[in-house]
C-alpha cells in the first residue's frame, strides 16, 4: 500500500513511517524540510510541504496520485514562531481531507489527541477537535486516534521532559497534576499499521492510552530508576513554576519548541486518562505498561547524557545569547571610552572608534541570532569565528592581556567551548 504520511519527520510520524515500511508499505513522507529526514530514512519518498501553509485542496491533489491511504501525524503544541495550531490542526488537514474525497483516497487515519474537542480548554485540543470534526463529516473511511501522553525510546516532548526531570537531584513537586495513562510510541505506531490492513474497521474514534493511571511523580521516579540514579529529593513548587512555563511560551515565539509551555501546564493539571476497551477490541493490541517498556530496554550512557544535558542545553543557549548581547551593550555604553583607548594604544589609530562600534554591534547581532531558533546555528558559528578573531587580534596587538588579573583573553577559550557544546546539542530530534 502506498501511504501518504504527514508529520513524517516528527516524533510520532517517524515511528509510524518505520513501522509501515517494516510491514511492506511504501511511505510518502510529508515534512517542511525533508533534507535530514530523507538522509535518515532514504527508503521513503519525501515531499517538501508545510501542512500549515497547504490550506487549499489543490495544494494536495498533485501528491495523491497512486496513494491508497493517508495518515495525518502533524501537530504542534502551541502557537508560536512559525507554528499555528489553527493552520496545522484544522486548515491544512481540512484541505487534505477534501482533496482525498475528490481523489478517491478512502482510508484516512487522523492522529489527534486525548481530550480533543471543538470546545476544549486549550487551543491545542480545540483545533485538534475541529480537525477531527471536519474529517468525521466527510464521506471517507476515516479513523480518529486520540492518544494520551506518548513516550518512547526516541526523546522528544514529553519523553524528553520526563528524562530531564528524572535527572534532577532535587525536583519540584507539581501541585495538582492529574494522573497520566502514558502510551508507548510503539503501541501507537502498531495501531496505525493494524488499521491500514484490509478489513480493518473504519468511521470510529479510538482513545489510545496506557494500561494504568500514574501520578506525575510516579512517572518521573520510574524514569529516574531506569536511568540508574539514586532517589531524588522533592521540594514544593513555588510561584516561580508558572513563570518558567511562560518563559517557555516566549521561547516558542522565538521559534524553539520546549515542552515546558503553558499549554503543557494546563494539560498536566487536567491529566490524561481514558477507557481503552474500544481500542483494544478494534486492534487486538494490549498496551505496554511504563515499567515493562523501560525494563525491556535498559538505559545506557547515551540516555544518561541526554537526560543531564537536556535542561543544560536551554541554559546554555540563554547564557550565550545574553553574554553576547550584554557584551555588545557594554562595549557601546559604559566601556566605550576605555575600549577605544585600548584599541588606539594597540595601534588601531583612527580606526579605533569604528572597530569598537563594529565589534559592539556584531556582538549584539550574534546574541540576538543565537536567541532565535531559525538563526541559532549560523549565529553560533559566527560567535566561534568572532571569538577566534578576538583571540588572535588580542594576542597579536595586546599580548599583555593574557597576564591581566581577570584574564580577558583567557576567558574567551571557555566561551568558545560552551559554543561548541551548544552546537553539538542544538538539534531537537
Amino acid at each position: 500500500m502506498r501511504v501518504l504520511l504527514t508529520g513524517a519527520a516528527g516524533f510520532i510520524g517517524s515511528a509510524v513511517a518505520a513501522r509501515l515500511r517494516a510491514e511492506g508499505h511504501q511511505v510518502v513522507g510529508v515534512t517542511r524540510r525533508p533534507g535530514a529526514a530523507a538522509r535518515r530514512a532514504p527508503a521513503s519518498d519525501w515531499i517538501a510541504l508545510d501542512i500549515g501553509r497547504a490550506v487549499r485542496p489543490e495544494d494536495w491533489r498533485p501528491h495523491l496520485g497512486g496513494v491508497d491511504a493517508v495518515v495525518n501525524c502533524a501537530g504542534v503544541l502551541q502557537d508560536g514562531g512559525s507554528d499555528s495550531t489553527t493552520a496545522v490542526h484544522r486548515q491544512g488537514p481540512a484541505a487534505l481531507f477534501a482533496a482525498c474525497e475528490a481523489a478517491g483516497v478512502r482510508r484516512v487515519i487522523q492522529v489527534s489527541a486525548l481530550g480533543a474537542a471543538p470546545d476544549a480548554a486549550t487551543a491545542f485540543q480545540r483545533t485538534k477537535g475541529e480537525g477531527d470534526a471536519d474529517l468525521m463529516a466527510r464521506d471517507l473511511d476515516w479513523i480518529v486516534l486520540r492518544p494520551s501522553v506518548v513516550v518512547g525510546r526516541p526523546a522528544y516532548g514529553g519523553s524528553a521532559l520526563f528524562r530531564a526531570l528524572a535527572a534532577l537531584p532535587v525536583r519540584p513537586r507539581v501541585a495538582g497534576a492529574g494522573r497520566l495513562q502514558i502510551v508507548q510510541l510503539d503501541d501507537l505506531a502498531r495501531t496505525v499499521a493494524v488499521l491500514l490492513r484490509p478489513g480493518a474497521p473504519s468511521r470510529i474514534v479510538l482513545d489510545v492510552a496506557g494500561p494504568e493511571a500514574l501520578a506525575f511523580d510516579t512517572v518521573i521516579d520510574a524514569y529516574r530508576r531506569w536511568l540508574g540514579f539514586p532517589p531524588a529529593a522533592k521540594i514544593p513548587a513555588g510561584p516561580w513554576l508558572p513563570a518558567l512555563f511562560r518563559l517557555g511560551d516566549l521561547a516558542g515565539w522565538l521559534g524553539w519548541r520546549p515542552p515546558v509551555r503553558t499549554t503543557a501546564l494546563r494539560e498536566l493539571g487536567a491529566g490524561s486518562t481514558a477507557r481503552i476497551d474500544a481500542w483494544t477490541a478494534a486492534t487486538g493490541i494490549r498496551p505496554t505498561s511504563l515499567a515493562d517498556a523501560l525494563e525491556s530496554e535498559p538505559a545506557s550512557v547515551q540516555e544518561r547524557w541526554f537526560a543531564n544535558l537536556y535542561l543544560a542545553k536551554a541554559a546554555t543557549v540563554v547564557i550565550l545569547a545574553l553574554f553576547w548581547i550584554v557584551t555588545g551593550l557594554i562595549t557601546l555604553g559604559p566601556a566605550w571610552t576605555r575600549g577605544v583607548t585600548q584599541l588606539q594604544e594597540a595601534g588601531a589609530g583612527a580606526f579605533a572608534a569604528p572597530l569598537a562600534l563594529g565589534g559592539g554591534l556584531a556582538d549584539i547581532l550574534i546574541g540576538l541570532g543565537i536567541a532565535v531558533r531559525a538563526t541559532s546555528r549560523p549565529a553560533l558559528w559566527s560567535a566561534l569565528a568572532l571569538s577566534a578573531a578576538y583571540l588572535a587580534a588580542g594576542t597579536a596587538l595586546a599580548p599583555h592581556l593574557w597576564a591581566e588579573p581577570l584574564g580577558p583573553l583567557t576567558k574567551i577559550v571557555p566561551i568558545m567551548m560552551l559554543t561548541v557544546l551548544a552546537l553539538a546539542v542544538l538539534e531537537d530530534r
